[in-house]
């Protein structure tokens, strides 16, 4: 055996002595009690609505100087089950930083609490329900409190995102999943204009009888009369093809079919159907399509 050999040797002996043997620390106690997990570049506070109902707000931000006219900002729909997926996927872009896509604010509006979906988000998202049937069936849950739900965001949220914050006025966006997708168009269709881009995911068009078409039709009217307040609003439609029920995946691509033609007015619209994804895991895959959504500009 040569020196070298024994040398490692020598230093391999030495350390197992210094080394307790294994489950002496499991036996001398328990282990010390695990922290905590805090996502990095992010905060969050509870911000009182004027109707008197709280809400959390998730904020994910890069360190450093804002970019000449500020942030670009995402607004995430049922932030206490998506943020975490959205702020991660920014923050890690940074590691090809010429890509951009961790240049924006991301903001997460949720519910105190650590249930991924409150049952307020019902309310918040709808209108009030006319179906009969509709109604029977979630008697038990709030439903039609969008409109003041929208105040709050756009009056209230908005507003301390400004003042906290060097953002772009203009290059804002907003995301929603499943109800939070229909209350997305809700907002396209009754403010065009308050956000640049809308993001519609896996939308529950079919809620109350498709109550939201009378919406569309009339936004559609208003756009043909007045085709500056579309001009410059983008649209994202996004579907998983396995969606637990098929009329969401028709519901949408119907959309798209019929918003095609108001790209005559200046409505800039996509549709995107995700393969193999189903209702839940559309918002995890449609996540980096979000973020060069946001970033698209002008």
């Amino acid at each position: 055996m040569n020196k070298t050999c024994h040398v490692l040797l020598l230093g391999a002996s030495l350390l197992a002595l210094a080394l307790p043997p294994a489950g002496a620390a499991e036996a001398a106690g328990d282990p010390a009690p695990a922290a905590a997990y805090s996502l990095l570049e992010t905060e969050v506070w509870d911000m009182a609505a004027a109707h008197g109902e709280t809400y959390r707000i998730y904020i994910s931000r890069p360190p450093g100087e804002a970019p000449a006219g500020g942030y670009p900002v995402l607004y995430v729909l049922d932030g206490n089950a998506l943020f975490a997926g959205f702020a991660e996927t920014r923050r890690i872009q940074s590691v090809q930083s010429a890509a951009g896509l961790d240049k924006m604010i991301i903001v997460g509006v949720g519910y105190p609490g650590d249930r991924p979906y409150d049952p307020r988000r019902m309310g918040d998202f709808t209108a009030p329900i006319a179906s009969p049937a509709l109604k029977a069936v979630y008697k038990d849950y709030p439903a039609g409190n969008r409109d003041r739900f929208l105040s709050f965001l756009l009056d209230r949220v908005r507003p301390e995102i400004a003042r906290r914050y060097a953002v772009h006025p203009v290059r804002q966006t907003l995301y929603g999943h499943s109800l939070g997708g229909l209350f997305a168009l809700h907002v396209l269709y009754s403010h065009p204009g308050a956000f640049h881009t809308i993001i519609a995911a896996s939308s529950s068009i079919w809620w109350d009888d498709q109550a939201i078409l009378s919406e569309e039709a009339a936004f559609k009217s208003r756009l043909e009369k007045e085709p500056a307040i579309g001009r410059g609003t983008r649209l994202l439609i996004v579907a998983g093809e396995q969606e637990e029920t098929q009329v969401t995946v028709n519901d949408s691509a119907a959309l798209a079919r019929r918003l095609e033609a108001l790209s005559a007015y200046g409505l800039r619209s996509q549709y995107r159907l995700l393969d193999d994804e189903t209702h839940l895991t559309v918002p995890s895959r449609s996540v980096t399509l979000s973020l060069r959504a946001a970033l698209q500009w002008p």
